[in-house]
Order: structure tokens, then sequence, then C-alpha cells
């Protein structure tokens, strides 16, 4: 420096600098060291910068009138700089030789300026708004040049007159001008020119947000307020931005997802020549559009590696190659937080020395306090920074993990589809990659906690030695037990996650045959079984409790024991250690720091290896084979025979033994083929492999041109009504009214609320059965394509509805008489109207031709047909059809009448999937906010010039009423409730404990900070072991009564839990029909799933740790104000401050939160919805398109996570300013009372106000987690209480043991309606039935039919009137006590998934040889003996693995088990064939000789022999008497029979 500078200016005076009340530095450090800094600064950042924005692509911005100032102040500043230069020259020339730093430092100085005013041109041309960089700078230039300023002022001040005039004014110049673009760099530039921003209608204001905005997360402050004034909305979230989108990130991973594949496949070709590898179809055929790169003709020729084994391709490798960059800048800030982190502990050092020395200037004291205030202040910003870069990072994983799941569902395999159900592969979605995306907010830790552990280490081993290892040891001793702990707690919660999901599994199958249990009064059976899973729940909980109770308290005690052992050992090593304040305290503080890496180590991992198990499944599940798209040749251009089959033979699966064995077939084009056969043929799987969904052993299939599939069940989406039959075709009015009226849908639109866009509910729940039916056929017609592949279509309608889609639309003379169509079916009455007819057998087919041809072969065909066909086939059905047109035969158009609105039943119409269990599990909060189906009641019986003027919105009644979502704060109330399932004393003790075991700790710390001032008064020899010893003890107190205090609180959290839950379920199982007639089953399930979830486990953790944190807090406002009582002034304040930002925060993230949940669901609904119609979405080719819809929705949810985590951060970085600013304060009026503070006390508070920031923070987040999860009592009490039906049994009413004898029954005067409000459906009614009559009841649909067996079930309770079966009046006597005395075969056959013993006898009242004897009667008897498992065999979720006519005939064998006096047989035809009817009829007929028997028909000929019929009309009796006088008296009945063709 002597040569830079000259002798005669020194670099460093220690006399002017520290030993004087007024410092200075002097000028040759000022000239040189505080200079250059900002200038090393800028040029070491400037390459990387540059290089930085070479790459970044945005927009020029033009040139503003801001940006000329900034130019030019910079320009001048450089001007400045060289005047000096140029002063120094003429001086030399003068001969005043000056020092060469004179020369060197303005030189530096105006290149740096060029260069910081090339980059604000430079910055402006690629687009950036504000720059950090040159904020930095101009930051760094301030703050170096205000100790020249002041310098230069004081010399000033000091001599007459300033010597060096020049110099002196461009240095002010200079500072004047440096201030100015400091002040300038903080406001922003305009948008750039072509930036998307502009588009945007509400922008994210992140992109266009100022430096200093980003870092304090200023720029999310108007969507807090925004939150705090009114309950946020979707409409007042940001639109997420670009590179979050799933736009981008999906394609992002896919594609090194798709290379990882291609390098699996090749590896997996072990020989050495060269491979030529197809990269997978994949590429091509899911991502429909989007990030498939390369096309499949592309052949890459690959050397692969003979040693190479065959591996498989790493999920891993592509999530860490697609967004591993952008994470690894967050790892950046982490590293430089992490180190700034141990700057507090040594300025706290040099705190506690500066009160020891008395006669230190006071500056020392005061720039420590603001030291320290300011690296904790930056070390916050640092640290939120890079949390955004990780939650971010976590966001884009979990969008794309989402994207390529749901692309791979849609082509995946009938094999890979049976071994995950819909619920797992929902849980991949949901679960696995919600656990990745909270892993990466984890996994910094997993490098950062080692560093952040040695560095303390090194600091503490110089304050204390090798005393620091006993300290140590302890830590590595509580290691191996936290890390037991988690494993087991791993075990219980694995275990607890079984029981729950085999509970939800339960509870979903009870909620959707709900009517059934009532029905058949079996409620108690599955309460008991639902209660005994929840009992195994409650005990693992229970262990899980115990192990938590002691890992708080190792985690609270380990810091205490370490700093214990440390100190004893350090103390009583040597007779000459002396603890003294600065020792004690700063290795305190550093414990504390030791602290969060030790205990966050063993989380990181065990959530590691849950994400390993969630990547392990994630990928099993993307590599899983796809369905080979040429299995079915569509190129096919022969020209006469449009669909052809040459030796087929089909498997559902690879491994799986054939299911159609040599499948011959040519179907000419534009001809009309009936597939028959009996139930379980193998018809429906003939379709399957025509749509190339079955695996294809051998043989060739071609199909020419395109295909339109209606199946079975029909797919409907949750859309409008018309969004489903356009099924993503334009809208073209001509075409679309055609088609409904083919469809006999117009009548339909008429009788639903908002028409055609009447909202459709999950799997069509608000239409009936024909009418989901019809909307499917709908959606085929629409779609107008080549060939129409009709899975039983006409089943599931009414024979006059049947008729007239068959010859309006399939048949010869229908809209598709030019297109081929193959038409399974069970209705003979078409068959003479088909081209060709194929019977199948047994996989096979055993006859072909057309129907005149197989008649005259006489074989399986013709003796099928002669059984039937008498009833059934009428040759002069021009007759009929008349009728149809001459509406004035009918009271009403039969039609129009016919509209199978729902019957009128209750909604439950599902039969086959229910797949809303899956859904609701994991869909949070609320369904989806729109109401998800609207409907109005009792429409079929208004006349139709009513329902015109009805149709009017306001009269709407919404059949589903949207979820009530909470809004604003939660009621003291709902607390209170919680308190009081946990138990009031129990409470009150909980809060007790938590206060006595902070008083203790309080005591540890003031005794140490008693045993350090030992040191100043050279007592310490004496008494090391009374202090050591009372030290221990306060501290052990403390660890006992935390584990007391977290046992007795998890003990209580248990307990209501029980409480709760018990509640719910049995107030669920005594809730009326009408609620879950109402309510969808989803939203149900969620109370059971995820609000029980809450409650058992997040809930008590959460007020575990608020309570915890708010007791920290509190004793650390105790302790400051204890030691210096004058901080009480600023408190207030900071307390005002606190509560300020927090209701800001919890109001604004509380409906983030709720608006979260609310668009999550969606996602998870629209992707089982997805999985359930899949078959139907390949075959109108339309993946790309929902593989869009998805993407939105889950874009939809990433809006409102987004300013979720943002909020976080937002909260973060303020509150943290409150716990700097009591560090702060600590520091100062420890500075100020230094004279009477001992060092201890000073140490004592200053520590302890630098542990309060952590939990302030803290305390923020549990409040507001608190009330998010507090809700979900709130929602489970409010399930709980909803009203209860008539109570089960009726003590001193119980009817005697063996009623009914007789079995009549009489109705009086009787009235019922469906709910309060609604028109009556029954108006009435007097009849009165003797024993063992045969009634049958037909009418109209709408007309009552089904109201009638719900009214003697008491499932509806009478409005007027009353019902007495044998003299007893129904509605005095017990729900159970009437019920289990009656018996249903019910419309729609409910199976549970459990044992078929079960399903038979849930009870066990039976014998083995009863069950067997009435399997033999309902003529299941050869089917289930054949079954390895006999009895016992397993059925699956709703008796899917029966077909629908075996599960029928189990609800007829469940009916002859309780051979009860009175049968009622509600319509169970439609879904069986004839055969099976008829077996069922003649079981009755001989079963049943001696019982009152009740028939809802739908095929008249069933009933034409039954005592009597009852015909109702609007819900009065129109007719009864027996059927031979009813045909004679000409009315409804005879109109009937005409239409049914069973007279003349």
């Amino acid at each position: 420096m002597e040569r830079l500078c000259g002798p005669d200016l020194p670099f460093w005076v220690a006399n002017q600098t520290f030993h004087t009340d007024r410092p200075d530095l002097p000028e040759c450090f000022q000239l040189s060291v505080l200079s250059w800094l900002p200038c090393i600064y800028l040029w070491v950042v400037c390459p990387i910068y540059i290089f930085y924005l070479k790459r970044s692509n945005r927009d020029y911005i033009m040139m503003s009138i801001m940006n000329r100032i900034k130019t030019a102040l910079g320009l001048l500043l450089s001007i400045v700089c060289w005047t000096d230069l140029f002063y120094t020259f003429h001086e030399l020339r003068q001969g005043h030789s000056q020092p060469p730093i004179y020369l060197i430092t303005p030189l530096v100085l105006g290149m740096t300026m060029l260069l910081a005013t090339f980059l604000i041109q430079y910055e402006r041309l690629r687009g950036v708004q504000s720059s950090g960089v040159l904020f930095i700078f101009w930051f760094l230039s301030v703050l170096c040049a205000i100790v020249p300023f002041r310098s230069k002022i004081l010399q000033a001040s000091s001599q007459s007159e300033v010597t060096d005039k020049l110099r002196f004014t461009t240095f002010y110049f200079y500072f004047g001008l440096v201030a100015c673009e400091l002040i300038l760099c903080c406001f922003n530039e305009k948008p750039p020119l072509f930036s998307n921003v502009v588009t945007d209608p509400n922008p994210c204001p992140e992109t266009t947000a100022g430096f200093l905005s980003t870092i304090t997360f200023w720029w999310f402050t108007s969507m807090a307020i925004k939150g705090y004034k009114m309950p946020l909305e979707t409409k007042d979230l940001w639109s997420l931005k670009e590179r979050d989108s799933s736009k981008i990130t999906v394609p992002k991973l896919l594609k090194e997802w798709e290379k990882e594949l291609t390098k699996a496949k090749s590896e997996v070709n072990t020989s050495s020549q060269a491979v030529y590898s197809k990269p997978l179809p994949s590429t091509t055929n899911h991502i429909g559009g989007g990030g498939g790169e390369s096309s499949p003709e592309e052949v890459e020729v690959l050397l692969s590696n003979p040693k190479a084994a065959s591996r498989q391709p790493s999920f891993l490798r592509a999530l860490i190659r697609a967004f591993g960059p952008y994470f690894l800048i967050g790892s950046a800030y982490k590293l430089l937080q992490d180190v700034i982190t141990f700057v507090n502990p040594q300025l706290l050092r040099m705190l506690i020395l500066f009160t020891k020395q008395k006669g230190a200037p006071d500056w020392w004291g005061y720039s420590l306090a603001f030291l320290m205030f300011f690296t904790a202040f930056l070390q916050t910003l640092i640290l939120h920074q890079h949390f955004q870069y990780c939650f971010v990072t976590g966001m884009n994983v979990r969008t794309a993990v989402i994207g390529a799941i749901y692309r791979k569902a849609l082509v995946i395999t009938n094999a890979a589809k049976r071994s995950s159900t819909v619920g797992e592969v929902v849980n991949l979605m949901s679960v696995d990659a919600q656990r990745f995306m909270d892993l990466t907010t984890f996994l910094n830790m997993l490098w950062s906690a080692p560093l952040q552990i040695m560095l303390a280490l090194y600091f503490l081993w110089q304050n204390l030695g090798p005393s620091v290892l006993a300290g140590v040891a302890v830590m590595i001793m509580l290691i191996p037990l936290n890390a037991v702990i988690a494993m087991k707690t791993r075990a219980y919660q694995v275990e607890q996650m079984q029981y729950k999901d085999s509970r939800i599994k339960l509870m979903n199958e009870i909620l959707n045959g709900i009517k059934v249990l009532k029905l058949y009064a079996w409620e108690n059976s599955f309460k008991e079984k639902v209660l005994a899973i929840r009992q195994k729940e409650l005990q693992v909980l229970r262990k899980t409790a115990y192990l938590g109770a002691l890992s708080t308290m190792a985690w609270t005690s380990a810091p205490f024991l370490v700093a214990l052992t440390s100190f004893a050992v350090y103390v009583t090593v040597d007779e000459n250690n002396t603890l003294d304040a600065e020792k004690a305290f700063v290795s305190l503080s550093l414990f504390n720091i030791l602290r969060f890496p030790l205990n966050m180590l063993p989380q990181v991992i065990s959530s590691i290896v849950q994400a390993s198990v969630s990547l392990k499944r994630i990928q099993n599940f993307l590599s899983h084979d796809e369905l080979d798209p040429n299995s079915v040749d569509r190129k096919n251009t022969a020209a006469e025979f449009s669909v052809t089959v040459v030796n087929g033979k089909f498997a559902w699966a690879k491994g799986d033994p054939p299911i159609l064995h040599n499948i011959n077939m040519m179907v000419p084009n534009g001809s009309l083929l009936a597939v028959v056969g009996h139930v379980g043929c193998g018809k429906s799987s003939l379709l399957s492999a025509l749509l190339g969904e079955v695996e294809k052993l051998e043989g060739e299939v071609s199909i020419r041109g395109s295909v339109a599939y209606v199946p079975q069940q029909a797919w409907i989406q949750n859309a409008t009504l018309r969004d489903n039959i356009l099924f993503g075709k334009p809208y073209n009015e001509q075409k679309y009214q055609c088609v409904l009226e083919a469809c006999a849908l117009t009548p339909d639109l008429e009788v639903l609320p908002g028409g055609d866009m009447t909202e459709i509910g999950e799997k069509g729940i608000n239409l009936s059965g024909g009418q989901r039916q019809r909307v499917s056929l709908a959606r085929a017609l629409y779609s107008d394509t080549d060939v129409y592949l009709l899975d039983d279509p006409l089943s599931a309608v009414d024979a006059h509805v049947a008729k007239h889609i068959f010859d309006n639309l399939i048949g010869p003379e229908g809209v598709l008489k030019s297109k081929t169509r193959i038409l399974v079916t069970h209705g003979i009455s078409f068959l003479p109207q088909v081209d060709n007819i194929m019977v199948m057998v047994e996989g096979r087919v055993s006859e072909m031709g057309s129907y005149q041809e197989l008649l005259k072969q006489n074989g399986a065909f013709a003796e099928f047909l002669r059984n039937y066909a008498l009833e059934d086939i009428v040759e002069e059905e021009e007759a009929t059809e008349e009728l149809i047109q001459d509406e004035e035969l009918f009271p009403d158009d039969a039609l129009s009448n016919h509209t199978d609105m729902v019957d009128n039943e209750p909604v439950i119409n599902e039969t086959k999937r229910e797949f809303i269990r899956q859904i609701s599990i994991i869909s949070a909060d609320g369904e989806n906010l729109r109401s998800r189906s609207v409907r109005r009641h009792g429409c079929s019986q208004r006349k139709h010039s009513e329902q015109q003027e009805k149709k009017k919105p306001q009269d709407m009644q919404k059949l589903i009423q949207t979820e009530t979502m909470e809004t604003g704060r939660v009621k003291t109330k709902v607390y209170l409730e919680y308190a009081k399932a946990v138990g009031i004393l129990l409470s009150v003790l909980i809060c007790f404990l938590y206060g006595c075991q902070s008083a203790a700790a309080i005591g540890a710390n003031i005794w140490l900070s008693q045993w350090t001032n030992d040191a100043s008064t050279n007592m310490t020899k004496e008494n090391v072991h009374m202090r050591v010893g009372v030290y221990a003890a306060l501290g052990i107190a403390q660890g006992i009564l935390v584990m007391m205090s977290s046992f007795t609180l998890a003990m209580g959290n248990i307990g209501a839990a029980r409480k709760l839950h018990h509640d719910l379920l049995t107030n669920k199982f005594h809730t009326p029909q009408s609620f879950f007639d109402t309510t969808p089953i989803g939203r149900i399930i969620n109370r059971f799933s995820k609000d029980i979830y809450v409650i058992d486990e997040a809930l008590p953790a959460t007020v575990l740790m608020f309570l915890a944190t708010f007791f920290v807090s509190l004793s650390t406002m105790i302790v400051i104000i204890a030691s210096t009582p004058i901080f009480a002034v600023v408190i207030a304040p900071l307390a005002f401050i606190y509560v300020f930002v927090q209701r800001f925060y919890v109001a604004t993230s509380r409906q983030l939160k709720r608006l979260e949940s609310v668009s999550r669901s969606p996602i998870y609904s629209h992707f089982s919805e997805t999985v359930t119609g899949c078959s139907v979405i390949r075959a109108y080719g339309r993946h790309s398109s929902f593989v869009l819809m998805s993407d939105m929705k889950v874009d939809e949810n990433q809006k409102s996570y987004y300013p979720g985590i943002v909020s976080n951060r937002w909260l973060g970085v303020r509150i943290e300013f409150i716990g700097n600013c009591i560090v702060l304060f600590a520091a100062l009026f420890a500075v100020t009372g230094k004279d009477t503070l001992s060092p201890g006390l000073v140490g004592l508070s200053v520590s302890y106000a630098l542990q309060v920031t952590m939990s302030l923070n803290w305390m923020v987040r549990m409040t507001s987690d608190l009330e998010s999860n507090i809700v979900a009592v709130e929602r489970v009490k409010e399930y709980a209480e909803t009203k209860t039906e008539a109570p089960w049994e009726v003590e001193d009413k119980k009817p005697p043991p063996e009623w009914p004898m007789e079995g009549n029954v009489e109705f009086h005067d009787y009235s019922v309606r469906y709910r309060e409000g609604l028109d009556l459906v029954l108006k009435n009614l007097t009849l009165s039935v003797k024993g063992g009559e045969k009634i049958g009841i037909v009418g109209r649909t709408g007309a009552g039919k089904s109201s009638m067996t719900l009214c003697l079930f008491r499932l509806l309770e009478a409005a007027a009137g009353e019902i007495t079966i044998d003299k007893v009046k129904i509605s005095e006597i017990g729900l159970h006590d009437l019920r289990s005395k009656l018996t249903i075969i019910p419309q729609e056959p409910v199976l549970f998934s459990g044992t078929l013993k079960m399903n038979l006898d849930p009870f066990e009242k039976y014998s083995d040889e009863e069950v067997w004897r009435a399997l033999e009667h309902s003529h299941l008897h050869k089917f289930v003996s054949n079954q390895p498992a006999k009895l016992e065999l397993e059925c699956s979720e709703g008796g899917e693995n029966l077909s629908v006519g075996q599960r029928q005939l189990v609800c007829l064998a469940r009916a002859l088990l309780r051979k009860t006096r009175i049968l009622i047989l509600d319509e169970a035809t439609a879904a069986i064939d004839l055969e099976t009817d008829d077996l069922i009829q003649s079981t009755i007929r001989t079963q049943f000789e001696d019982c009152t028997v009740f028939t809802i028909a739908h095929r008249l000929n069933t009933i034409m022999d039954y005592t009597r019929v009852l015909v109702l009309d609007k819900g009065q009796v129109a007719e009864f008497d027996t059927p031979a006088n009813l045909l004679s008296q000409r009315g409804i009945f005879y109109g009937m029979a005409k239409d049914a063709g069973l007279t003349q």
C-alpha cells in the first residue's frame, strides 16, 4: 500500500479508528478499498450476467425518459471521474507529484461507470425491466461513498478552509449522481414491446415487479389487501406464468422420459451389433401433438453395450434433467444463507465482550447491534428466495407428473389397468405427485444440514475446545433414537393408511348401497364392520402418539442435554476453565443453530425414502404396456366388407385364457348385424376386440373408416347434456335436432330444467338409465361415422321407446340405414328386421345368417326363439306406429310421458362402476362449486302446458345443493366444540402443563446466566457442582413436562377423533334416504376421509406446534423484558404490526387454501371419469382434447396454489423483519444499559431474541393452519347433526315375532311426497290386498309405481293416511322391525365386497344348508359349486366379477333366504336376458306361492296370470281388477297391452 498511497497517506491508523469516540477511516483506505469494492463486484458479475442476458429472450423495451436520464447520469459520472484523473495529470505537469492512487482510482471508477451505462442500455435491449445487478452496484457505491462524505466534512470543519477544492466538489457531484442512480434504479421500466403480459387479462405482477419488490415479495401485497377486504374468488387470481403452465412443463418432462425409455430399450438388446430400435409408440400416440418429437417412422441405430444388463428407464433422471437447473439456483441461495447464519453468534460474542469492557466507546455497541440486524435481514431475504425457487420447482414437478400420468392412463392395456385400480392411479396423481412436491422443498437439506453441522462444530471447538465432543456425542446418540422413532412411525402410518383405505372403501360401498341396506335393515351389521376397522385405526394412532410424545421430548431436550454435557465437561475437565457469559451464550446460540439441521436430517431421509417409493410406483405405471394402436387395421380399403375378422382369438390380457375363439366374421358395407346369445357368452368382448381394447392373440381384424361406439353401461361426462352429445364436434342446429328426434330425447329436454344446457352430474346421476343410454346413442349418431358398434343400447329403455329408436335409428328404415351397424341385443322382436344374425355361445360363433336361414337350420337359435318369440313378436307393428303418431288415443303423448325422468325414483341409478369413491377420497373440501346437477322433481306428472310456464328459471329447484364453502373467520364456537370433544378439564390441564414446561426452560437459562456471572466474581471453584446439578435438574424437569404435555394432548386429540367419527357414522346410518338422494356421495365420503383424516392426524400436529411456538414466543418476551424493562415500550408497536400482518395473511391464505382444494377435486374427478370412459374416448379418437382439458384443470389448480406459496414467503419476510427488530432492540437496550447489566443477562436476552424469529413465523403459520384444519371439525359436525329418520326399534310397540302371519296389506287414504315442498307422488290411495294375492303394478313412467314400494318400507314417510299390515299400523313400529319382515328384490342388484355368504346373510342367521338351498332355487347352484371357494367366493366391489344377470340372481337368493310373507319385486327385468327372467318368474311362482307378492312390471306378459293388476296414473289408482276384466274394459291397461302386442 506504501507504493500506491505514498509515505504521507498511511493505510490504517488504529487510534483514528477504533480507540476514539469520533472514528474516521484514513484517506488511503477510502481511496483504495472503499472505491474499488463496487467496481470489483461489477466486473466479476458482468460476464456471467451478459451471458445470461444473451440466453434470455424477451423483446426490447422502448427508450423511456427514465432510461435516457439513467444513461445521461451514467455518462456524467464517468466524466466526473475522468475530471479527477485529468486534474491529477494537470498537477503532475505543475510539478505537484501525487501518489499513484490518485491516477488509478479515477481510472477504474470511470471505466466501471461506462460499463454500468453499457449495461443500462443492454438490459433495455434484452427487455429487462428492473435490474438486480445494477441495483446492488449502486447500493454498494452509495454505501462506500458515505464514509468519505462524512470524513471530508469532518476535515473541512476542523481546518478553516478546504485544501483540495476541485476534488472536494467532484466528490460531492459524484455522490449526488450515484444517489440519483440508486433512486432511479428502484423504479421499473415498462414491459417489453411484444410481451404476453399485455394480452393477459389478469397478469401476475411478479413478471413486471422490480428487483426490490421481488426480493421482499412486495408485489404480493395487492392480493393480501384484496383478500383481507373480502374473501378471494377465482376471478381475483392471477393467471399462471407461462413457464409454470402444463403447456411448457409436461412436454419438457415427457421429452426427457422418452429419451430414458429409448435408452433403456436400446440396452435391453444386449447383443453387441447395432440394433434398430423404434422409439416407443407412445411418443406419438399419447402425447397428441404436445412434445411427441420423434415420429414413429424415425428409426434410430443404436450401438448397445454387450455388458449392459437390461435396465429400468429411470424416471428420476428424467426429472433431474427437466427441472434440475432451475432448482440449483435455489441451492446457491441456500449455500449463501448457511454461511451468513454463523455471523450472528460471532457478533453476539463481540457484544458480550463489549459489555464487559467498561471503557469501550459506545459506537462499537451500536454498530454491533445494527450489524446484527443487517445480517439477520439479509439472511431472511436470501432464505426466502431459496424457498421460492424450491417451491416453484416442486409445483412444476407436480404439474409435469400429473400430466404424464394422465397421458399414460389413456393408453394403457387392460392387463395394466387391472394391476392398478382407478383409486390407485388417482393416488399416483394426488399422493405421489404431492410427495415429490414436498420433497423438493427439503431436498437441499441433504447437503446443507451436514454443512451447517460442520460449521457449527468448528466454531464451538474454538469456543469450548474438546469439551464440545461430549455434547456432540449426546447428539449422535439421539440420532438413532430419532431414526428408530421415525421408522416405527412410518410403519404405523403405513398400517394406518391400510385401515383407512379399507374403511373408506367400505364406507363408499355402504353409501352407494345405502338404499339396499335400509330396505334389508342391514345397517347394524355394516356399522359394526366400520367401527371394528376404526378401532384398529385408533389403536395405531395411539401408538403413533406415544412415539410422537417421545420424539417431541427428544426434540426439545436435545439442545439442552447437549449444552449441559458440554458445559459440565468443560467445567470439570480443568480447574482453570471458567464458564463466562461469552462462552456460554455463544455456545447456546450455536447449539440452537445445530438443532435445526440435526432434526431435519432424519425427516429429510424419511421423506426421501417415501418419495423413492412413489418414484418406483410412478415409474412402474409409466412403463406399463400400452395398447397396440395397430392391432386393428383401420386403413383397410377393401371395398365390400367394412368389418372383417379372420381367425380371431382374443384374451383380456397377454397371459389370460382366451375369451373369444376362432371368430370369423365379415360385415358387408351398410348392413345391420345383430349379435345374440346368453349372458356372458362374449358379445361385449367381441365389440371390445373390434375396438382393439383386448389383446389379440392371433388373426386379423380390420375396420374400414371411423367408428362410433355405444357401450352397455352408458358413459356420461359431467358436462352439459349438449356437450355430452356433441362430444367435441362443432354444433350444427339442424343435424342436432334430427339426432334428438331419432333418439327420442326431445320430450326429455322439455322436462330437464335447463333443456339441453342442463348440467349432468357425475356419471349421469340425474338422468335415468334409459336417458343415459339414449344420450350415449345420440353421441354416436351425431359423430356421423362409418361403422357403429352398439352394445345392447335398447335394454335400458321402455319397450315402446326401444321400438321408436329401432325404427328411426338402427333399423332398415332408420337414419343409419346406409351405415354398417353391429348391434348386440337381447330383444327378440327386432331380429326379423336385421340383415344378419350372429349367435354366440361361450366365446365362439355358433351360427350366422339371416333370420329365415337360421330358423330353417333349426339349431340353437331356433330353439331360443321358440321359447320366447310367441308373446314377443308381432308382425302387425304398423298399428302401434299409428298409435304413437296419433296422440288422441293417449291421455298424454306416450313419448313425452315416457321421459323416464328418473321415474321420479331417487337418483341413485348407479349400476356398474362406482368411481365416486376414489375421487372424493382425495378431493379436498368442496366438490365442484358449480352445482353439479340440477333438476326439477315431479315433472313427469304435470301436463306439458304447465311445464312450459314452469320453465322460468326462478322456479327451478336444484336437486343437489351447492356445497357450502365457509368463508371468513372460523367461529370461536368451533374451537369450543373441539375443546369439548377433547374434554374441558383435559384442555385446561394441557395448557397448564405447557406453561410449566416454559417456566422450567426459562428457569434453566436464568440459572445459567447466574452461573456465568460467577466468573466475574471469582466464585467459580466452590459452587461448580451445585451449579451443574440445579441446571441439570431444571432441564430434565422441562423434558419430562414436555413429554407429559404432548402425551396428554395426543390422548385428548384421539378421544376427540373417536367421538367425532362415531357421531358422524351413527348419524349417517340414521339419516333418511332423501338426504342421500340430494347429496353427492363424494361429498359424504369426503367427510369420512379427508375431514376425519385432518381430525386424526393434521389437527393434533397443528395444535401441538401452535402451543409450543406460542409459549416459546411468550417466554422470549418475558425474558427480554425482565432483563431490559425498557423493551416493553417497543413491544406494543411490534405486536401491532405483527397482528396486522398476521390478519392480512391468515385471511388471504385461508381463502387461497380453500380455492386450491376446491379446484383440486375436478382434476381427480375428470381423471377418474376419463379412466372409466377411456374406451369411448379412444373409439371416438378424442384423446388429445381430453389431455388439454386435464391440463387446463391442473393449471387452474396451480393458479390458486402459486399465490399460496408466495403468501408464505410474503409473510416470512415481514414477520422475520419484526423478529430482526426484536434482536435490534434487545441489543440496543443492552448497549444503553451496559453499566447496570451483567454480561450474563445481556447474553441471555440477546440469545433469546435470536431464537424468536423462527417461532414468530411458525406461530402465524400455525394459526393459519389451525384455522384451516379446524374447519374439518365444523364440517364433520355439520353432517353429524343432520335430521334422522324414525327409530329402528320402538320397545313398547314391538310387533309379535311371527308377524305378519297372513300378509294382508291395506292403504287408507294414503298420500306421500319425496321431500318437503314437492308435489304429492301418491294421492289418497285406498286399496286392500288379501294375504297370498299376487298383485301386478303397472303405469307409465313417473306414475308412482316405485314410490308405492318405498312407502311399504317407510323410506318415504306418509304425508297423510296410513298403511296397515295384518292389523299393525306400520308407522308406529320401529323401522328395523318393519323392514326385516318384508323382502324386496330391488331394481338394481347391489352387492357388497366380501364373501358371497356375507352378501346373502350378513348377520349369519342361517346355516350353510339353507344358503345352498336358496342358491339352488335361484339357479346359482351350478355356478357357485364350480367356484373353488364355494360360498366364500369373494365378490369384488359392486359385484364386478359377476355378470349383471348373476347379480340379479344373487338378489333373488337373498329373498329366498329371508322368505317373509310379503315380497316386493321391482322391475328387475331390464338387464336380463329372457331365460334368466323366466327362471326368476318361475322361482317366484313356486317358492312364494303362499306369500303376498307385489310386482312392478315392465313386461306385461309377466303379470298376465296375476290375481289382480293395479294401474296407477299420476299417483292415483286408475284401474284395479283382474287382468281379464281390465282388458275387457278397454282402458289404460288395454292400451298398454296392445302396445306390447299382447292383444289385438
